[in-house]
C-alpha cells in the first residue's frame, strides 16, 4: 500500500503555477464568450452601436445560364423579382449583377450571376419564404441550385 505524503498547508511553486494557469484559462474562456456574444448578439442583446439594430442578412446567388445555352434575360429576371421576391420581402432588397465560376470535375464553368441581398427582422415564417424563392427560380429557369448564405448584421438607416 502506498502512503500519501503529509500536507503542510503551504502552497508550492508548482501549485501556484497550476492555479494561475487555471485562472488564466477561465479568464480567456469568459473573454471568448463575451466577444462571441458581441459579434453575434442573442435575443435581447443587440451588441450593435447606437443607432443600429441586429437584423438577419440573406444572400442568394442566382446563376443566369440555362442548360440550352441561353441566359435569363433582364425582363425575365425583373418579372421573377416582381412575382416571387418583392411580395415576400416588400421592405426592400438589393440586386448586384456579376459573374461567377466554379469547378465541376475537370471543367471550369463560368456564368452570369445576380446576387440578392436582403436585411430583415427574423420571423418564424422567413425560412419557408426564402426556400420558396429558391424553388421558384430553379423551377422557372431550369437551375440545379441557388446558393444561400445567411448571417446577421448590425443595421442602421
Amino acid at each position: 500500500m502506498l502512503s500519501r505524503p503529509a500536507r503542510s498547508g503551504k502552497l508550492t511553486p508548482s501549485t501556484v503555477s497550476l492555479l494561475i494557469a487555471a485562472l488564466l484559462g477561465v479568464g480567456l474562456g469568459v473573454a471568448a464568450v463575451s466577444s462571441y456574444r458581441l459579434a453575434w448578439p442573442g435575443e435581447g442583446r443587440s451588441g450593435c452601436r447606437a443607432g443600429s439594430a441586429p437584423m438577419a442578412r440573406l444572400e442568394l446567388v442566382f446563376g443566369t445560364s440555362r442548360k440550352d445555352g441561353g441566359a435569363v434575360g433582364e425582363a425575365e429576371w425583373q418579372s421573377f423579382v416582381d412575382a416571387e421576391i418583392t411580395p415576400r420581402f416588400p421592405d426592400g432588397l438589393t440586386v448586384l449583377s456579376g459573374y461567377g465560376q466554379w469547378r465541376s470535375g475537370a471543367t471550369l464553368l463560368k456564368e452570369g450571376t445576380r446576387l440578392l441581398l436582403i436585411w430583415y427582422p427574423q420571423a418564424p415564417d422567413r425560412d419557408g419564404q426564402i426556400e420558396a424563392i429558391r424553388s421558384a427560380y430553379k423551377g422557372r429557369f431550369g437551375q440545379d441550385s441557388v446558393l444561400r448564405a445567411d448571417g446577421q448584421s448590425c443595421v442602421g438607416f
